[in-house]
């Protein structure tokens, strides 16, 4: 038979083990939260940066072209 201390300190174990199992489900919500907004925001920034690589090199004069328009051949 279990000693009533010996139940105590089980049951007080528990308790702690619940708590402890609380915060961490709190903080792996949290980090998972984190980790989400992260690839989010690396998605748009991946797109973004390629939206400005196609403005940058449609803004680029052809070769040949002077501020747009055709050089004089030399």
């Amino acid at each position: 038979m279990l000693g009533p201390e010996l139940l105590e300190r089980i049951t007080a174990r528990r308790a702690a083990l619940d708590e402890i199992e609380e915060q961490l489900a709190k903080e792996l919500a949290e980090v998972r939260a984190e980790r989400n907004e992260l690839a989010v925001t690396e998605r748009v920034l991946e797109r973004v940066s390629g939206q400005l690589a196609e403005e940058r090199a449609s803004d680029l004069p052809a070769p040949g072209q002077v501020a747009g328009r055709a050089g004089a051949g030399r």
